[in-house]
This record gives structure tokens, sequence and C-alpha cells, in this order.
């Protein structure tokens, strides 16, 4: 399959999922955790789809792309951070907190696969 845009990428469909379920169960998070918890880990869920926008776009280059690629990861550790909270602050069951996780370490196996091998996703130079 030829990818086109970010969204073809099969750790970006699965990332944009995993931050749509996140901002659907947060909604019913107490008020007073919604700019705290509640806003931190739906920008962080949101960010990794972001951030795999740009890498995309930074495709030309591989410093820029292992760079942003880098932040992705980041941003992932972070949204299972997050996600830890919830679950000890009583937001998230413990099932539902186990996929939320297993969701976010498959998303990190997926961009530190890319990280370790960025050549296939890099734009070759035209001549």
């Amino acid at each position: 399959m030829r990818i086109n845009s970010a969204k073809d990428l099969e750790v970006y469909k699965k990332v944009y999922a995993l931050s749509m379920e996140i901002f659907r169960l947060s909604k019913a998070w107490p008020v007073d955790e919604r700019y705290s918890l509640t806003d931190q880990i739906r920008r962080s869920s949101r960010s990794v789809c972001s951030n795999l926008r740009e890498v995309w776009a930074k495709r030309r280059y591989e410093a820029h792309f292992v760079s942003k690629l880098s932040d992705c990861d980041g941003e992932n550790s972070e949204t299972d951070t997050w996600l830890d909270y919830a679950r000890d602050c009583g937001y998230l069951n413990v099932e539902t907190h186990a996929e939320l996780t297993r969701d976010v370490v498959e998303v990190g196996k997926m961009l530190g696969g890319m990280l370790n091998n960025p050549e296939p996703f890099l734009l070759k130079p035209t001549v």
C-alpha cells in the first residue's frame, strides 16, 4: 500500500483512535480536573497525532524526521503517565486502564520501529 499521508500510517490510525477514546472517557471526569488531568491527557494524546503529521512533512531530512518522531514518543510516554494518574484517582477502572495502556505500549513500539529504521519513511531525493 502506498502511503500518501501520515493519516495512512498504521501508527497514526492507532494513536488517533486512542486519543478519541481518551477524549470520550475523560468527558465523564470531574469538572475540577478540567484544567489539569483532563486537559493534560487530551493534549499529550493529541500531540502524538499532530507531531506525526509534522514528522511526515519533515521526512526529507532524516535528522528533522527523527527529532520530531522522538517528540511523538515523548508525548506518548506522557499519555501513559496521565493514564496512571487517571486510574489511581479512580477515573479509570483497572480493565480500561490496561486496555489503554496496551495501546500506548503498542504505539510506542511502532514509533520505536520508525526511530530505529527511519529510511523507509524518508523522501528520496529526485535527480
